[in-house]
């Protein structure tokens, strides 16, 4: 029984669709450092004729570069030294599904390899994330996972919003919208929209929902196993972003738009399942607080815990990101663990075969496959090292003072980072080194950057 989403595609059955002219065009993409989709778009025929059996090539500064697309050099991967040459784009057929939100187009991502010998490209975001996958399949282990994404919608186009430099801008509503369906009715121009042509494109969806800022909205999918999510959630983004485009509005996955509204999470939810995908192994008959575990549970649980601080850039990859940790905020200050409890880091939710553990340390500014993929290392390291949780914490986290926090500075997380010799350990040196460049250079653009809040406080009274 075929149980593919709607919209996925079979080499054979994209020929058929080529060839009666309801698909002239492939889009073959490949997420970059910031998780963002590039790639060309092919000739529906010459991607048949050529594409499908060759991939394509591209130039390997797309790895190397800030988020203008500029060339930063300080990368040993590629640099001028190196000519930046190109890399080769190999089609996961598993991915090829239709983009219904496009005339006639079709799309399939990439994984990444080397020109000259055909072996993956270490630094390439899904690679990592593939990595991960078959150290736990080596284990016994499939990881299914969700993203549950938040943004904001404006009136205001994406063209008129860069003219007014961002500022003054009309978001959709005008007040708090968290599961209010009036407001709701009002964005279904872009909303409804998305949800139809992700349905139809191979990203089945749940619902979707207000949430708590005007104009602020979430829509979830559906769980998958982890590659396979965070395709889809690369797929969500690029499909949203150009659905409200296409209608004259904006859209922003910004972690936090503007410090009196609410911040933009994206709540990662995981569990382990056995390599057939039919078992949920975080299940148990151990009795922790209500629910009843395993032992992969715990220590998948401990070695995230344990981890995240020191992976934290890879989580939260941007300045504005640590803006979000404010206490009563519904982001995350404390790194504790609890039942259904949206005040911890580590919210566990489900029962029997939905047990599952909810981060919510990740804003919508994430790249799924870099977080994944640390989320999976530090997790693995805990089943291997059994390293146990703290005890669940029951209360408000916000309030309590003796919990290790969630770093609050991006420069504080990059140092983090630096200092793990866990992380070189089990993502690779090259990686490490590789991200904490990109990440550096990030924090290097902001603080060479004079804010309108600068201007606004010290402009005259200084």
């Amino acid at each position: 029984m075929d149980t593919s989403p709607i919209g996925m595609l079979s080499l054979k059955e994209l020929e058929v669709r080529i060839r009666q002219k309801e698909v002239d065009t492939v889009l073959t993409v490949f997420p970059d450092h910031y998780g963002r989709l590039m790639g060309k778009r092919i000739a529906a025929t010459f991607f048949l004729d050529h594409t499908q059996g060759h991939g394509i090539h591209a130039c390997d500064y797309l790895l190397t570069t800030d988020i203008d697309m500029e060339p930063v050099p300080g990368y040993r991967f590629a640099n001028w030294e190196r000519g930046y040459g190109d890399f080769h784009g190999v089609p996961d057929f598993t991915t090829l599904r239709l983009a219904t939100w496009l005339p006639k187009s079709a799309l399939v991502i990439c994984d990444l390899e080397n020109e000259a010998d055909h072996t993956p490209i270490a630094v390439s975001p899904r690679n990592i994330l593939k990595k991960q996958v078959e150290a736990a399949r080596d284990m016994g282990f499939a990881a299914k996972a969700a993203s549950e994404l938040e943004y904001f919608l404006f009136k205001d186009s994406f063209d008129g919003a860069r003219e007014k430099d961002y500022r003054d801008l009309k978001t959709f509503g005008a007040y708090i919208e968290d599961y209010h369906m009036l407001q709701g009715a009002r964005e279904e121009v872009v909303n409804g929209e998305a949800r139809r042509h992700l349905n139809a494109s191979g990203v089945p969806v749940e619902f979707s929902k207000g949430e708590w800022g005007p104009g602020q909205h979430e829509l979830n999918i559906r769980y998958a196993p982890v590659l396979e999510m965070a395709d889809r959630h690369a797929i969500y983004k690029q499909c949203l972003k150009e659905i409200a485009d296409q209608a004259g509005y904006a859209v922003t996955f910004m972690a936090k738009y503007r410090e009196d509204l609410a911040g933009s999470s994206c709540h990662t939810h995981l569990s382990l399942w056995d390599t057939a995908g039919r078992k949920n192994l975080f299940a148990g008959d151990q009795k922790l607080g209500p629910i009843e575990v395993s032992d992969a549970f715990r220590w998948f649980l401990g070695g995230w815990m344990a981890h995240a601080a020191e992976l934290m850039p890879f989580f939260a990859p941007t300045v504005n990101a640590y803006k979000r940790f404010q206490a009563g905020s519904w982001a995350p200050t404390g790194l504790a663990w609890s039942y259904d409890n949206r005040t911890a880091g580590f919210r566990v939710v489900g029962r029997g075969s939905s047990l599952r553990i909810e981060s919510r340390i990740c804003g919508a500014d994430v790249n799924p496959y870099l977080a994944y993929a640390a989320v999976m290392a530090a997790g693995l390291d805990g089943i291997r090292r059994r390293i146990e949780p703290p005890p669940m914490f029951q209360g408000d986290v916000y309030a309590a003072a003796d919990l290790h926090q969630v770093p609050r500075t991006f420069a504080e997380a990059i140092a983090g980072l630096e200092r793990s010799d866990f992380a070189r350990e089990a993502l690779g040196e090259e990686v490490v080194a590789h991200y904490l460049h990109f990440y550096k250079t990030e924090l290097q653009a902001y603080e060479r950057a004079v804010t309108d809040w600068e201007r606004r406080r010290y402009f005259e009274q200084i």
